[in-house]
């Protein structure tokens, strides 16, 4: 108590012109140790080291040597108390941060614009949302967030000071110089959106800097090139420009920066730079508003103000005005001159000297410069550019992009199994990363064209059109508005069709759109960034709930806080693993065992995906096509999944006949299929059979019996090079089947022999038993039955049978070269004889897909028959088929479903928990929910080209040490 006491005489005594209630300055629970450091490092001074204190200069780290070794010679020659660094790199930065300290007698205040990160100014440093992003958001403990990670960034780089947070409330679209670095043109919610940047970025030891005071918000001028007016009644400054100040004062901010305007109102001499002026920096500022922390000028060398005096008279100027640190002087050495002779003839006081000079000695023993160390340059990279700043701006982003319009409910996009959708890409810069992700989700195709009526002809074909406004995301100052031919083209696009208007740039862009009445949906996203094109996708398609909030009002139809707040239909998000509590560094060890696979030869390439918590977290794809190397494998590209049919095609469809009480586990074959009344299966339950334990044979190999007497070949009995009618059943390419012989298929199993005892026994044949069924109970083909009640519903585009009707070749790898039955490359093909004999549709093979598609399927599992906005089937259904019934018979499976071993051995790594779930492939594919942890892990791979005897995947059993992995990344 009696220290905080003194505390306070000091600072009465030390700063008598301002009433002391806060001092930003102040380290309360050092306070003398800071005092004593104060008064040792001002007493020893001389008279041209206060002087020098008063400067920061400012240097590109880009700089030639030359430049750089003037700075030196400020630092040596006229004890220079600060730099502010400008364009130039991290390492070159840090490098000659270490020089100049190296250089000075008192540390150095280094200081940076970096609003919205230090990529305002560096390369290779990371890009926050700039302000008016960030303004959009209604949870401001996010923006603090920002605040906060930026201040890392800064000090982990030798900054003190960052000059930022932008306060200036943009109430004028044509202001060409704050626009998206303000908040918005609310009062509020800029002072809202700055007090909780601030406090974020104070919190991280780093000091704040509210500008541009008064308020640069309501000009068309910018201060670099001349002097604004804010011609605005003294009444207007105090209930806008100045509230947000008062309120940051309020709370504790460092420092402000005073800017070069003209304000009639309180500066009554003509055409004076607030900059410059007593009433504006003293009187109002310091005197009235009460602030104690270091007040700083804007540039002096921006035309706003070195167009008024002449360097000396100008810091001469801002100084007696009351600023404290004199910002990018013209020439310093002439400046301090000058300084220096006014002290001398006293139009600088000692006190008014040491009040300044002191307040600086203050703030840099609050940043630690009383105990100064270099920058290490080692990690420096890495530590400012990290996957949790991909994670915050991720959260930011996703909290900020804002639906503004949303007639009919049009947004999220429902029903996909109706849509055809089309992406037209307007603007002058990339939305590729925004058509990627739209394809994750539905059957969405670009659409260009040279010409309107080439537009209009072409999108007849389509009855949505998502049309993508894309602005350079570089700087907050780049080009924002439509060209008066996009105008005209996108408002016949959306007179003729229905029509989602997604605006990648400033908000301002809307207001030369005359009207909206034709657009069924607006979105704002703000900027171009790879994550927010990914994250507007995702709102899209209902994966992520639209929140923001409209912070800047655009005409009649789009006032302030313009909202439509659209929630999530449950579909697959895409971002980042610490989003959803797992480790990335951890979860990269999954490259290292897939290259392993691919070193070893366990296979020419795979896909994998990880995903938790409705989100994935990682998705990649390895090597290539076949050992050839010359196709790489992409994530579009689709798999043979072998015996994952079973549980992504047939299953889902069986389940749903369950939930409709259509089925039981309990029906009996003779139930579901009359001929099978009079066989040894008749009373072979659902249940039994898809447990695998209902004694069926493992399998048939069909195909055996329509080889030649050689062996060597198919029969011309059973066979021919060309369909006809008696020859139609596709087998492979150029090879055709008589279609009499899926009779004597479902003849055979009927026929066919049960084993001897009753034990776990994996056996195809059931799902042979179940695409009879099926195809008989809806009299469609099983490859139709899955379309229309599944994939096109769950926007599974890339999930088919008999994939060569859709995609090429080249999009498919192979999957064995088989020189016994087919005689040639199976691609595009189903690898399973069995299936092949079917036409390429098995209830067990046969499927094609990729490890999206798959994990789709999943996630629906987990989330226990729903997704997308749609129940496919009631969760009690889900744990009937994801339920161990025979157990205690040292039975693992589930209904259809595999489930983690009873011993050792078994289909996972062991660390999966008792109610996960899955399949594996033939072809060497794998797919795995876990509902206690959310995890769905997809490994798909062509382990069987060229030759299906290759077992070294099965061997090392890799796919469960990628499992291993993934449970080892889990932080939490």
């Amino acid at each position: 108590m009696n220290k905080f006491f003194l505390a306070c005489i000091f600072l009465c005594f030390c700063f008598p012109t301002i009433a002391q209630e806060i001092n930003p300055l102040i380290v309360k629970k050092d306070f003398q140790n800071q005092k004593k450091w104060v008064d040792s490092i001002y007493d020893n001074m001389s008279l041209e080291e206060k002087i020098g204190q008063l400067f920061m200069a400012d240097i590109f780290s880009s700089d030639p040597k030359s430049k750089t070794d003037k700075i030196k010679n400020l630092i040596t020659e006229y004890h220079l108390g600060g730099v502010i660094f400008s364009k130039g790199g991290p390492m070159r930065q840090a490098k000659l941060n270490n020089e100049f300290q190296a250089l000075a007698k008192v540390p150095l205040m280094i200081g940076m614009d970096a609003e919205w990160g230090l990529s305002m100014r560096l390369d290779s440093t990371y890009a926050f949302p700039w302000n008016m992003t960030l303004g959009a958001i209604t949870n401001n403990k996010i923006v603090e967030k920002v605040g906060k990670r930026i201040g890392e960034h800064s000090k982990r780089l030798g900054v003190h000071i960052n000059f930022a947070p932008v306060v200036d409330i943009n109430t004028n679209p044509e202001n060409p110089i704050i626009g998206n670095r303000s908040f918005g043109e609310d009062r509020d919610n800029v002072t809202e959106k700055a007090l909780a940047f601030m406090k974020g970025m104070q919190s991280a030891g780093v000091m704040g800097s509210a500008k541009h005071f008064p308020g640069h918000g309501d000009t068309d001028m910018d201060s670099h090139k001349t002097l604004p007016t804010i011609d605005f009644s003294r009444e207007r400054l105090d209930t806008l420009e100045l509230y947000p100040y008062r309120k940051l004062i309020n709370e504790g901010l460092n420092s402000v920066m005073i800017a070069h305007l003209n304000v009639p109102s309180l500066e009554p001499q003509m055409n004076y730079p607030s900059s410059l002026s007593t009433k504006v920096v003293t009187d109002l500022l310091k005197h009235e508003m009460g602030f104690n922390g270091l007040i700083f000028t804007d540039a002096l060398n921006m035309k706003g103000a070195s167009n008024f005096k002449k360097p000396g008279e100008i810091e001469l100027a801002a100084f007696l005005a009351g600023n404290d640190i004199l910002l990018i002087s013209e020439d310093i050495p002439k400046a301090v001159r000058f300084l220096i002779n006014s002290y001398n003839d006293e139009t600088i006081t000692e006190k008014r000297l040491a009040y300044s000079v002191k307040k600086i000695l203050y703030a840099k023993y609050k940043v630690g410069l009383n105990n100064y160390k270099p920058v290490k340059t080692a990690y420096l990279l890495e530590d400012l550019n990290s996957i949790n700043d991909d994670v915050l701006y991720e959260e930011a982003m996703s909290n900020a992009l804002t639906v503004i319009k949303n007639d009919r409910a049009i947004l999220p996009i429902k029903d996909l199994q109706k849509k055809k959708i089309a992406y037209v890409n307007f603007g002058d810069d990339s939305g590729e990363d925004f058509l990627n992700e739209l394809k994750k989700y539905g059957n969405v195709h670009w659409v260009k064209a040279n010409s309107l009526d080439d537009y209009i002809q072409k999108l007849k074909e389509y009855n949505y059109v998502i049309i993508g406004f894309h602005k350079s995301n570089e700087n907050p100052w780049k080009s924002y508005k439509f060209t008066q031919k996009e105008l005209v083209w996108m408002y016949e696009i959306a007179r003729t069709n229905t029509v989602i208007l997604d605006v990648f740039a400033r908000p301002y862009a809307m207001l030369d759109v005359k009207t909206s009445a034709n657009f069924e949906g607006v979105i704002m996203s703000y900027q171009n960034s790879k994550i927010s094109q990914q994250l507007s996708a995702q709102l899209i398609f209902g994966a992520i709930d639209g929140k923001g909030k409209l912070p800047v009002s655009l005409g009649e139809d789009f006032p302030l806080n313009t909202f439509m707040q659209t929630k999530s239909l449950r579909r697959l998000q895409y971002g980042t693993p610490e989003s959803v509590g797992v480790n990335s560094y951890k979860l990269k060890k999954i490259d290292s065992l897939a290259n392993v696979g691919l070193e070893q030869g366990m296979y020419p390439g795979a896909q994998i995906l990880v995903a938790r918590k409705g989100k994935v977290i990682y998705q990649k794809s390895f090597g290539y096509h076949d050992y050839d190397k010359k196709n790489e494998v992409k994530n579009t590209d689709i798999y043979d999944l072998a015996s994952l049919t079973k549980i992504l095609a047939t299953l889902p469809i069986v389940m749903e006949l369950v939930d409709s009480k259509e089925l039981t586990l309990n029906t009996k074959l003779s139930e579901m299929l009359p001929e099978y009344k009079q066989t040894n299966k008749s009373n072979v339950s659902l249940k039994q059979m898809l447990s695998h334990y209902a004694r069926l044979k493992p399998w048939i190999p069909f195909y055996r019996n329509t080889l030649n007497d050689e062996k060597t070949g198919v029969s011309s009995k059973y066979y021919a090079s060309s369909p006809d009618k008696d020859y139609n059943v596709e087998v492979a390419e150029n090879l055709y089947l008589r279609r009499d012989y899926i009779d004597t298929i479902y003849k055979t199993i009927r026929e066919s022999d049960l084993n001897s005892s009753k034990s776990y026994k994996y056996s195809d044949l059931p799902y042979y038993i179940l695409k009879e069924y099926l195809e008989r109970k809806y009299n469609k083909p099983l490859e139709n039955i899955v379309q229309e009640n599944l994939y096109e519903s769950l926007g599974a585009n890339y999930t088919l049978f008999q994939p060569l009707k859709k995609f090429s070749k080249n999009e498919i790898p192979p999957t064995e070269q088989d020189n016994i039955f087919r005689k040639q490359k199976v691609q595009g093909y189903v690898h399973d004889q069995g299936a092949a004999m079917l036409g390429g549709v098995g209830g067990h093979a046969g499927l094609f897909s990729n490890s999206n598609d798959v994990a789709k399927i999943m996630q629906m599992f987990l989330w226990k028959g729903f997704y997308g906005g749609t129940r496919f089937f009631n969760p009690d259904v889900l744990d009937k088929f994801n339920t161990c019934y025979y157990c205690e018979d040292n039975v693992r499976r589930g209904v259809g479903f595999d489930k983690p071993q009873l011993g050792t051995v078994g289909p996972t790594c062991g660390c999966v928990s008792m109610t996960s779930f899955g399949h594996s492939g033939f072809t060497g594919t794998f797919a795995w929910a876990d509902p206690e942890q959310e995890i769905v892990y997809v490994f798909l791979s062509n382990r069987t080209f060229p030759d299906s005897e290759n077992r070294k995947l099965i061997r090392s059993d890799l796919r469960s040490l990628i499992q291993e992995a993934i449970y080892d990344a889990i932080d939490y």
